[in-house]
């Protein structure tokens, strides 16, 4: 969801590439559901591990909460951590709250990156 609201919000400020250190087999479709009340498209979407390329070529790296720890690349930095509820196990009204925490989070680092220049 992160991903998919940078790049819809971004303006040109922030480009985001969507990785994880455990994805999933495919995307949520409570995620999909939540994304496409919000015009954003994510059914054709398949979940990547992080690389380290993506790392290193990264002006930010952002969490969500996950567990660094089972990270499968070996310098992993973290700028910040989201610290969300993992949408697997939430039901569809509390998927859209994260959504909607994730949009407020995304807009701010837009405004962060966009002050910086």
């Amino acid at each position: 969801m992160a991903c998919a609201l940078a790049n819809s919000l971004g303006g040109g400020i922030i480009t985001a590439k969507c990785s994880g250190t455990m994805p999933g087999d495919s995307i949520n479709p409570r995620v999909v559901i939540v994304m496409n009340e919000i015009g954003l498209d994510l059914a054709a979407n398949i979940p990547e591990v992080i690389t380290q390329s993506q790392v290193d070529e990264a002006d930010a790296v952002i969490t969500m909460g996950c567990n660094v720890d089972e990270c499968p690349i070996n310098n992993f930095r973290v700028d910040a951590d989201w610290q969300l509820d993992d949408p697997h196990l939430l039901s569809t009204d509390d998927v859209r709250r994260v959504r909607d925490e994730i949009r407020s989070k995304v807009v701010t680092l837009i405004q962060s990156f966009a002050e910086r220049g």
